[in-house]
Protein backbone atom coordinates (compact mmCIF):
# COMPACT_ATOMS: atom_id res chain seq x y z
CA UNK A 1 0.00 0.00 0.00
CA UNK A 2 1.81 3.17 -1.16
CA UNK A 3 1.76 6.34 0.96
CA UNK A 4 -1.23 8.55 0.23
CA UNK A 5 -0.86 11.55 -2.06
CA UNK A 6 0.57 14.62 -0.46
CA UNK A 7 2.66 12.71 2.10
CA UNK A 8 6.35 12.92 1.46
CA UNK A 9 8.35 9.73 2.04
CA UNK A 10 10.25 9.45 5.31
CA UNK A 11 13.94 9.77 4.50
CA UNK A 12 16.27 6.92 5.48
CA UNK A 13 19.92 7.03 6.20
CA UNK A 14 22.13 4.64 4.26
CA UNK A 15 22.89 2.54 7.33
CA UNK A 16 19.38 2.56 8.78
CA UNK A 17 18.83 -1.13 8.05
CA UNK A 18 22.43 -2.17 8.61
CA UNK A 19 22.56 -5.72 9.93
CA UNK A 20 19.08 -6.72 8.72
CA UNK A 21 18.69 -9.42 6.05
CA UNK A 22 17.54 -7.83 2.82
CA UNK A 23 14.09 -9.49 2.91
CA UNK A 24 13.46 -8.28 6.47
CA UNK A 25 14.79 -4.80 5.65
CA UNK A 26 12.40 -4.57 2.69
CA UNK A 27 9.54 -5.82 4.86
CA UNK A 28 10.24 -3.27 7.62
CA UNK A 29 10.53 -0.48 5.04
CA UNK A 30 7.08 -1.38 3.70
CA UNK A 31 5.68 -1.44 7.22
CA UNK A 32 7.04 2.06 7.83
CA UNK A 33 5.60 3.35 4.53
CA UNK A 34 2.17 1.96 5.34
CA UNK A 35 2.25 3.46 8.83
CA UNK A 36 3.09 6.87 7.35
CA UNK A 37 0.07 6.57 5.05
CA UNK A 38 -2.23 5.48 7.88
CA UNK A 39 -1.30 7.83 10.74
CA UNK A 40 0.07 10.80 8.80
CA UNK A 41 3.58 12.15 8.47
CA UNK A 42 3.50 14.30 11.63
CA UNK A 43 2.32 11.45 13.88
CA UNK A 44 4.79 9.05 12.32
CA UNK A 45 7.75 11.36 12.83
CA UNK A 46 6.74 12.11 16.42
CA UNK A 47 6.03 8.58 17.65
CA UNK A 48 6.65 5.76 15.17
CA UNK A 49 9.81 6.83 13.33
CA UNK A 50 11.96 5.98 16.40
CA UNK A 51 10.76 2.35 16.29
CA UNK A 52 13.63 0.00 15.46
CA UNK A 53 13.78 -3.77 15.02
CA UNK A 54 15.52 -5.20 18.09
CA UNK A 55 15.24 -8.87 17.15
CA UNK A 56 13.08 -11.42 15.32
CA UNK A 57 13.02 -15.03 16.55
CA UNK A 58 10.53 -17.68 15.40
CA UNK A 59 7.72 -15.20 14.80
CA UNK A 60 8.40 -13.19 17.98
CA UNK A 61 9.30 -9.60 17.12
CA UNK A 62 10.82 -7.09 19.51
CA UNK A 63 10.74 -3.40 18.56
CA UNK A 64 12.63 -0.80 20.56
CA UNK A 65 12.03 2.86 21.42
CA UNK A 66 14.53 5.29 22.96
CA UNK A 67 12.50 6.28 26.08
CA UNK A 68 10.06 4.68 28.48
CA UNK A 69 7.59 7.47 27.89
CA UNK A 70 7.58 6.88 24.11
CA UNK A 71 7.29 3.11 24.64
CA UNK A 72 4.25 3.60 26.91
CA UNK A 73 2.64 6.06 24.51
CA UNK A 74 3.05 3.80 21.48
CA UNK A 75 1.81 0.82 23.52
CA UNK A 76 -1.30 2.78 24.48
CA UNK A 77 -2.12 4.47 21.18
CA UNK A 78 -0.47 2.69 18.25
CA UNK A 79 0.48 -0.91 19.08
CA UNK A 80 -2.66 -2.47 17.55
CA UNK A 81 -2.07 -0.63 14.29
CA UNK A 82 1.61 -1.60 14.23
CA UNK A 83 0.76 -5.22 15.03
CA UNK A 84 -1.87 -5.38 12.27
CA UNK A 85 0.39 -3.88 9.58
CA UNK A 86 3.35 -5.98 10.69
CA UNK A 87 1.17 -9.14 10.70
CA UNK A 88 0.04 -8.48 7.15
CA UNK A 89 3.64 -8.12 5.99
CA UNK A 90 4.99 -10.98 8.18
CA UNK A 91 2.29 -13.69 8.10
CA UNK A 92 3.93 -15.92 10.74
CA UNK A 93 4.02 -13.12 13.35
CA UNK A 94 3.34 -14.76 16.72
CA UNK A 95 3.97 -11.94 19.21
CA UNK A 96 5.08 -8.33 19.33
CA UNK A 97 6.92 -6.71 22.23
CA UNK A 98 8.00 -3.10 22.75
CA UNK A 99 11.20 -2.51 24.72
CA UNK A 100 13.27 0.50 25.71
CA UNK A 101 16.75 0.88 24.20
CA UNK A 102 17.90 4.40 25.17
CA UNK A 103 21.22 4.38 23.30
CA UNK A 104 19.81 3.47 19.92
CA UNK A 105 19.62 5.91 17.06
CA UNK A 106 16.06 7.13 16.48
CA UNK A 107 15.29 4.77 13.60
CA UNK A 108 18.16 2.31 13.44
CA UNK A 109 18.61 -0.67 15.75
CA UNK A 110 21.47 -3.05 16.43
CA UNK A 111 21.88 -6.15 14.33
CA UNK A 112 18.88 -8.38 15.19
CA UNK A 113 18.86 -12.12 15.69
CA UNK A 114 16.82 -13.53 12.79
CA UNK A 115 15.69 -16.87 11.47
CA UNK A 116 17.85 -18.55 8.86
CA UNK A 117 15.05 -18.76 6.27
CA UNK A 118 13.72 -15.57 4.68
CA UNK A 119 10.63 -13.93 6.11
CA UNK A 120 7.63 -14.63 3.84
CA UNK A 121 6.38 -11.37 2.37
CA UNK A 122 3.00 -12.53 1.01
CA UNK A 123 -0.22 -12.53 2.98
CA UNK A 124 -1.73 -16.05 3.47
CA UNK A 125 -5.45 -16.71 4.05
CA UNK A 126 -6.72 -15.25 7.30
CA UNK A 127 -7.60 -18.69 8.64
CA UNK A 128 -3.95 -19.77 8.52
CA UNK A 129 -2.63 -16.77 10.44
CA UNK A 130 -1.85 -16.87 14.14
CA UNK A 131 -3.28 -13.84 15.86
CA UNK A 132 -0.94 -12.05 18.24
CA UNK A 133 -2.21 -11.50 21.77
CA UNK A 134 -4.36 -8.41 22.10
CA UNK A 135 -3.13 -5.58 24.29
CA UNK A 136 -4.98 -4.65 27.49
CA UNK A 137 -8.13 -2.62 26.90
CA UNK A 138 -7.89 1.13 27.18
CA UNK A 139 -10.48 3.15 29.07
CA UNK A 140 -13.36 3.52 26.62
CA UNK A 141 -14.30 6.95 27.88
CA UNK A 142 -10.77 8.28 27.28
CA UNK A 143 -10.72 7.03 23.68
CA UNK A 144 -14.17 8.38 22.89
CA UNK A 145 -13.54 11.74 24.53
CA UNK A 146 -10.10 12.28 23.04
CA UNK A 147 -10.67 14.27 19.83
CA UNK A 148 -7.06 15.36 19.49
CA UNK A 149 -4.54 12.72 18.47
CA UNK A 150 -1.04 12.81 20.01
CA UNK A 151 0.60 13.71 16.71
CA UNK A 152 -1.11 17.09 16.86
CA UNK A 153 0.91 18.12 19.91
CA UNK A 154 3.79 19.34 17.77
CA UNK A 155 2.58 21.36 14.80
CA UNK A 156 3.78 20.37 11.30
CA UNK A 157 6.61 22.55 10.05
CA UNK A 158 6.31 24.63 6.91
CA UNK A 159 9.05 23.48 4.49
CA UNK A 160 9.23 26.99 2.99
CA UNK A 161 10.25 28.60 6.27
CA UNK A 162 13.97 27.92 6.56
CA UNK A 163 17.06 30.00 7.27
CA UNK A 164 17.86 29.97 3.56
CA UNK A 165 14.58 31.70 2.66
CA UNK A 166 14.76 34.27 5.47
CA UNK A 167 15.83 37.71 4.20
CA UNK A 168 18.12 39.40 6.72
CA UNK A 169 18.26 43.16 7.25
CA UNK A 170 19.05 45.58 10.02
CA UNK A 171 15.61 45.23 11.72
CA UNK A 172 15.97 41.45 12.17
CA UNK A 173 19.71 40.72 12.13
CA UNK A 174 20.01 40.12 15.90
CA UNK A 175 17.04 37.75 16.00
CA UNK A 176 18.34 35.87 12.95
CA UNK A 177 21.86 35.52 14.39
CA UNK A 178 20.51 34.31 17.74
CA UNK A 179 18.16 31.81 16.09
CA UNK A 180 20.99 30.47 13.94
CA UNK A 181 23.30 30.10 16.94
CA UNK A 182 20.68 28.13 18.89
CA UNK A 183 19.93 25.86 15.91
CA UNK A 184 23.58 25.10 15.15
CA UNK A 185 24.96 24.76 18.67
CA UNK A 186 24.98 21.39 20.41
CA UNK A 187 25.33 23.17 23.77
CA UNK A 188 22.77 25.61 25.16
CA UNK A 189 24.14 29.08 24.49
CA UNK A 190 21.41 31.07 26.23
CA UNK A 191 18.20 29.87 27.81
CA UNK A 192 15.58 30.81 26.90
CA UNK A 193 15.81 32.47 23.52
CA UNK A 194 12.94 34.97 23.49
CA UNK A 195 11.93 36.38 20.09
CA UNK A 196 9.41 39.20 19.95
CA UNK A 197 7.98 41.56 17.36
CA UNK A 198 4.77 42.66 15.69
CA UNK A 199 2.48 40.57 13.52
CA UNK A 200 3.99 39.31 10.27
CA UNK A 201 7.59 40.36 10.92
CA UNK A 202 9.18 36.89 10.85
CA UNK A 203 8.87 35.29 14.31
CA UNK A 204 7.11 32.18 13.03
CA UNK A 205 9.56 31.94 10.11
CA UNK A 206 12.51 31.88 12.52
CA UNK A 207 10.80 29.38 14.83
CA UNK A 208 10.19 27.00 11.91
CA UNK A 209 13.73 27.53 10.64
CA UNK A 210 15.21 26.62 14.04
CA UNK A 211 13.13 23.43 14.25
CA UNK A 212 14.00 22.39 10.68
CA UNK A 213 17.72 22.99 11.20
CA UNK A 214 17.85 21.06 14.49
CA UNK A 215 15.99 18.08 13.05
CA UNK A 216 18.20 17.96 9.97
CA UNK A 217 21.42 18.45 11.90
CA UNK A 218 20.65 15.91 14.63
CA UNK A 219 17.47 13.83 14.10
CA UNK A 220 17.93 12.21 17.52
CA UNK A 221 17.06 15.47 19.30
CA UNK A 222 13.39 15.57 20.19
CA UNK A 223 11.79 18.91 19.33
CA UNK A 224 8.26 19.98 20.24
CA UNK A 225 7.02 23.15 18.56
CA UNK A 226 3.51 24.37 19.28
CA UNK A 227 1.51 27.48 20.08
CA UNK A 228 0.81 28.59 23.63
CA UNK A 229 -2.87 28.01 22.90
CA UNK A 230 -2.22 24.36 22.03
CA UNK A 231 -0.04 23.96 25.12
CA UNK A 232 -2.95 25.20 27.22
CA UNK A 233 -5.36 22.88 25.43
CA UNK A 234 -3.11 19.88 26.06
CA UNK A 235 -2.87 20.83 29.72
CA UNK A 236 -6.66 21.12 30.04
CA UNK A 237 -7.09 17.68 28.43
CA UNK A 238 -4.56 16.20 30.85
CA UNK A 239 -6.51 17.62 33.79
CA UNK A 240 -9.80 16.40 32.37
CA UNK A 241 -8.62 12.82 31.89
CA UNK A 242 -6.49 12.84 35.07
CA UNK A 243 -3.39 12.20 32.98
CA UNK A 244 -1.09 15.00 34.16
CA UNK A 245 1.83 12.63 34.74
CA UNK A 246 1.94 11.73 31.03
CA UNK A 247 1.61 15.42 30.16
CA UNK A 248 4.57 16.32 32.37
CA UNK A 249 6.66 13.44 31.00
CA UNK A 250 5.85 14.44 27.46
CA UNK A 251 6.89 18.08 27.77
CA UNK A 252 9.75 17.64 30.22
CA UNK A 253 11.53 14.87 28.33
CA UNK A 254 12.15 16.90 25.15
CA UNK A 255 15.49 18.32 24.07
CA UNK A 256 14.02 21.52 22.64
CA UNK A 257 10.68 23.07 23.59
CA UNK A 258 9.41 25.85 21.33
CA UNK A 259 6.32 27.86 22.31
CA UNK A 260 4.87 30.38 19.85
CA UNK A 261 2.75 33.40 20.89
CA UNK A 262 3.27 32.96 24.64
CA UNK A 263 1.17 36.09 25.25
CA UNK A 264 -1.88 33.87 24.76
CA UNK A 265 -1.54 32.43 28.28
CA UNK A 266 -1.78 35.90 29.85
CA UNK A 267 -4.40 35.71 32.58
CA UNK A 268 -4.52 31.88 32.47
CA UNK A 269 -3.15 31.24 35.95
CA UNK A 270 -3.18 27.42 35.96
CA UNK A 271 -1.55 27.18 32.53
CA UNK A 272 1.07 29.74 33.57
CA UNK A 273 1.82 27.67 36.67
CA UNK A 274 2.36 24.51 34.62
CA UNK A 275 4.42 26.35 31.99
CA UNK A 276 6.55 27.89 34.74
CA UNK A 277 7.37 24.47 36.22
CA UNK A 278 7.95 22.94 32.77
CA UNK A 279 10.28 25.82 31.91
CA UNK A 280 12.26 25.38 35.15
CA UNK A 281 12.49 21.60 34.72
CA UNK A 282 13.91 21.94 31.21
CA UNK A 283 16.36 24.69 32.13
CA UNK A 284 17.57 22.64 35.12
CA UNK A 285 18.28 19.75 32.71
CA UNK A 286 20.09 22.13 30.34
CA UNK A 287 17.44 21.63 27.66
CA UNK A 288 16.77 24.45 25.19
CA UNK A 289 13.62 26.58 25.50
CA UNK A 290 12.62 29.00 22.71
CA UNK A 291 9.67 31.36 23.10
CA UNK A 292 8.08 33.99 20.86
CA UNK A 293 5.61 36.77 21.66
CA UNK A 294 4.35 40.06 20.32
CA UNK A 295 5.98 42.04 23.15
CA UNK A 296 9.10 41.84 25.30
CA UNK A 297 8.81 39.87 28.59
CA UNK A 298 8.66 43.04 30.68
CA UNK A 299 5.75 44.39 28.59
CA UNK A 300 3.60 41.25 28.64
CA UNK A 301 0.55 42.07 30.74
CA UNK A 302 -1.29 39.32 32.60
CA UNK A 303 1.82 37.20 33.20
CA UNK A 304 3.07 36.50 36.69
CA UNK A 305 6.15 38.49 37.66
CA UNK A 306 8.20 35.34 38.27
CA UNK A 307 7.37 34.05 34.77
CA UNK A 308 8.25 37.37 33.13
CA UNK A 309 11.52 37.30 35.05
CA UNK A 310 12.32 33.74 33.87
CA UNK A 311 11.51 34.59 30.24
CA UNK A 312 14.00 37.45 30.38
CA UNK A 313 16.80 35.24 31.75
CA UNK A 314 18.44 34.35 28.46
CA UNK A 315 18.62 36.38 25.28
CA UNK A 316 15.73 38.67 24.34
CA UNK A 317 15.89 39.50 20.61
CA UNK A 318 13.41 41.86 19.03
CA UNK A 319 12.36 42.06 15.38
CA UNK A 320 11.75 45.66 14.35
CA UNK A 321 9.33 46.76 11.62
CA UNK A 322 10.81 46.32 8.18
CA UNK A 323 12.62 49.08 6.34
CA UNK A 324 11.92 49.97 2.72
CA UNK A 325 15.19 48.31 1.64
CA UNK A 326 14.40 45.11 3.53
CA UNK A 327 10.92 44.94 1.99
CA UNK A 328 12.48 45.27 -1.46
CA UNK A 329 14.86 42.42 -0.62
CA UNK A 330 11.98 40.23 0.57
CA UNK A 331 10.02 40.89 -2.61
CA UNK A 332 13.04 40.15 -4.82
CA UNK A 333 13.65 36.87 -2.97
CA UNK A 334 9.98 35.88 -3.20
CA UNK A 335 9.81 36.71 -6.93
CA UNK A 336 12.89 34.54 -7.50
CA UNK A 337 11.25 31.65 -5.63
CA UNK A 338 8.11 32.03 -7.73
CA UNK A 339 10.21 32.05 -10.91
CA UNK A 340 8.35 35.06 -12.26
CA UNK A 341 10.04 38.29 -13.40
CA UNK A 342 8.50 41.29 -11.62
CA UNK A 343 9.35 44.82 -12.83
CA UNK A 344 11.41 46.84 -10.39
CA UNK A 345 8.85 49.66 -10.34
CA UNK A 346 6.14 47.23 -9.24
CA UNK A 347 8.27 45.92 -6.37
CA UNK A 348 9.09 49.49 -5.32
CA UNK A 349 5.37 50.29 -5.37
CA UNK A 350 4.53 47.28 -3.18
CA UNK A 351 7.41 47.98 -0.77
CA UNK A 352 6.22 51.55 -0.42
CA UNK A 353 2.50 50.82 -0.01
CA UNK A 354 2.52 47.66 2.14
CA UNK A 355 4.86 48.38 5.00
CA UNK A 356 3.44 46.94 8.20
CA UNK A 357 3.28 43.20 7.54
CA UNK A 358 5.60 40.88 5.63
CA UNK A 359 2.83 38.29 5.25
CA UNK A 360 0.63 40.82 3.50
CA UNK A 361 3.56 41.91 1.37
CA UNK A 362 4.25 38.35 0.18
CA UNK A 363 0.51 37.70 -0.18
CA UNK A 364 0.18 40.75 -2.44
CA UNK A 365 3.00 39.49 -4.67
CA UNK A 366 1.46 35.98 -4.80
CA UNK A 367 -1.87 37.51 -5.79
CA UNK A 368 -0.29 39.65 -8.47
CA UNK A 369 1.69 36.75 -9.97
CA UNK A 370 -1.36 34.44 -9.87
CA UNK A 371 -3.46 37.06 -11.65
CA UNK A 372 -0.82 37.47 -14.34
CA UNK A 373 -0.59 33.71 -14.91
CA UNK A 374 -4.34 33.03 -14.87
CA UNK A 375 -5.53 36.04 -16.86
CA UNK A 376 -2.49 36.31 -19.09
CA UNK A 377 -1.80 39.99 -18.42
CA UNK A 378 1.70 41.33 -17.96
CA UNK A 379 2.69 42.55 -14.49
CA UNK A 380 2.74 46.34 -14.65
CA UNK A 381 2.32 49.18 -12.19
CA UNK A 382 -1.22 49.77 -13.48
CA UNK A 383 -2.08 46.09 -13.07
CA UNK A 384 -0.74 46.11 -9.51
CA UNK A 385 -2.83 49.16 -8.61
CA UNK A 386 -5.92 47.56 -10.12
CA UNK A 387 -5.51 44.04 -8.68
CA UNK A 388 -4.46 45.18 -5.21
CA UNK A 389 -6.70 48.23 -4.85
CA UNK A 390 -8.59 46.83 -1.83
CA UNK A 391 -5.41 45.83 0.00
CA UNK A 392 -3.74 49.17 -0.66
CA UNK A 393 -6.84 51.09 0.42
CA UNK A 394 -7.10 49.04 3.61
CA UNK A 395 -3.43 49.67 4.34
CA UNK A 396 -3.83 53.41 3.80
CA UNK A 397 -6.62 53.46 6.37
CA UNK A 398 -4.33 52.05 9.02
CA UNK A 399 -2.56 55.38 9.51
CA UNK A 400 -4.14 56.96 12.61
CA UNK A 401 -4.59 60.59 13.60
CA UNK A 402 -2.52 59.91 16.73
CA UNK A 403 0.40 58.63 14.62
CA UNK A 404 0.19 61.70 12.41
CA UNK A 405 0.18 64.04 15.41
CA UNK A 406 3.21 62.27 16.89
CA UNK A 407 5.22 62.36 13.64
CA UNK A 408 4.43 65.98 12.92
CA UNK A 409 5.24 67.00 16.50
CA UNK A 410 8.60 65.22 16.29
CA UNK A 411 9.36 66.81 12.93
CA UNK A 412 8.65 70.35 14.11
CA UNK A 413 10.06 69.78 17.64
CA UNK A 414 6.90 70.58 19.55
CA UNK A 415 4.93 68.60 22.13
CA UNK A 416 2.16 66.23 21.03
CA UNK A 417 -0.03 67.97 23.63
CA UNK A 418 0.30 71.20 21.60
CA UNK A 419 -1.83 69.57 18.87
CA UNK A 420 -4.84 69.73 21.18
CA UNK A 421 -3.95 72.90 23.07
CA UNK A 422 -5.45 76.38 22.59
CA UNK A 423 -2.08 77.92 21.71
CA UNK A 424 -2.18 79.93 18.47
CA UNK A 425 1.50 80.88 18.12
CA UNK A 426 2.78 80.32 14.59
CA UNK A 427 5.35 77.69 15.67
CA UNK A 428 2.44 75.59 16.98
CA UNK A 429 -0.45 76.58 14.71
CA UNK A 430 1.31 75.72 11.44
CA UNK A 431 2.35 72.18 12.49
CA UNK A 432 -1.20 71.65 13.78
CA UNK A 433 -2.58 72.61 10.38
CA UNK A 434 -0.12 70.27 8.69
CA UNK A 435 -1.28 67.43 10.97
CA UNK A 436 -4.93 68.19 10.16
CA UNK A 437 -4.14 68.23 6.44
CA UNK A 438 -2.36 64.86 6.62
CA UNK A 439 -5.17 63.40 8.74
CA UNK A 440 -7.65 64.31 6.01
CA UNK A 441 -5.36 62.93 3.27
CA UNK A 442 -4.20 59.70 4.92
CA UNK A 443 -7.14 58.53 7.05
CA UNK A 444 -10.81 57.83 6.46
CA UNK A 445 -11.86 60.05 9.36
CA UNK A 446 -14.51 62.70 8.74
CA UNK A 447 -13.79 66.39 9.37
CA UNK A 448 -15.72 66.43 12.69
CA UNK A 449 -13.86 63.29 13.85
CA UNK A 450 -10.52 64.89 13.01
CA UNK A 451 -11.53 68.08 14.82
CA UNK A 452 -12.33 66.12 17.98
CA UNK A 453 -8.81 64.63 17.91
CA UNK A 454 -7.38 68.16 17.93
CA UNK A 455 -8.87 69.37 21.21
CA UNK A 456 -12.51 69.31 20.15
CA UNK A 457 -12.14 71.80 17.31
CA UNK A 458 -14.98 72.46 14.87
CA UNK A 459 -14.98 70.81 11.43
CA UNK A 460 -14.73 74.24 9.81
CA UNK A 461 -11.37 74.72 11.53
CA UNK A 462 -10.12 71.48 9.96
CA UNK A 463 -11.48 72.52 6.57
CA UNK A 464 -9.68 75.87 6.83
CA UNK A 465 -6.41 74.12 7.79
CA UNK A 466 -6.66 71.76 4.79
CA UNK A 467 -7.28 74.63 2.35
CA UNK A 468 -4.51 76.73 3.87
CA UNK A 469 -1.91 73.97 3.52
CA UNK A 470 -3.02 73.25 -0.06
CA UNK A 471 -2.50 76.91 -0.93
CA UNK A 472 0.88 77.15 0.79
CA UNK A 473 2.34 74.00 -0.78
CA UNK A 474 1.75 75.51 -4.21
CA UNK A 475 4.13 78.38 -3.43
CA UNK A 476 6.27 77.22 -0.49
CA UNK A 477 8.72 74.56 -1.69
CA UNK A 478 10.11 73.94 1.82
CA UNK A 479 6.65 73.23 3.23
CA UNK A 480 5.79 71.01 0.27
CA UNK A 481 9.00 69.05 0.89
CA UNK A 482 8.17 68.70 4.61
CA UNK A 483 4.71 67.35 3.85
CA UNK A 484 6.01 64.88 1.27
CA UNK A 485 8.64 63.64 3.73
CA UNK A 486 6.03 63.25 6.49
CA UNK A 487 3.70 61.43 4.11
CA UNK A 488 6.41 58.94 3.17
CA UNK A 489 7.35 58.36 6.81
CA UNK A 490 3.73 57.72 7.75
CA UNK A 491 3.05 55.40 4.82
CA UNK A 492 6.28 53.40 5.17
Amino acid sequence: MPPSAGISPIPHTTDEFAGLPSALAECWDRVRSRLVAEVGEAAFKSWLAPLAVQDVTDGAVRLSLPTRFMRDWVATHYVDRVRRVLGEEMPDLRSLDLVVAPKLKPVAGPAPVVRADPVPLTLPPAANRIEAPARPAIRAEAVEADPLSPDQVSVPLDPRLTFETFVVGKPNELAFAAARRVAESAAVSFNPLFLYGGVGLGKTHLMNAIAWHIRQRDPSRRVIYLSAEKFMYQFIRALRFKDTVAFKDQFRSVDVLMIDDVQFISGKDSTQEEFFHTFNALVDQNRQVIVSADKSPSDLEGLEERLRSRLGWGLVADIHPTTYELRLGILASKAEQLGTPVPEKVMEFLAHKIASNVRELEGALNRLVAHAQLVGRAITLETAQDVLHDLIRAHDRRVTVEEIQKRVAEHYTIRVADMSSARRARQVARPRQVAMYLSKALTSKSLPEIGRKFGGRDHTTVMHAVRKIEELTATDAALAEDIELLRRMLES
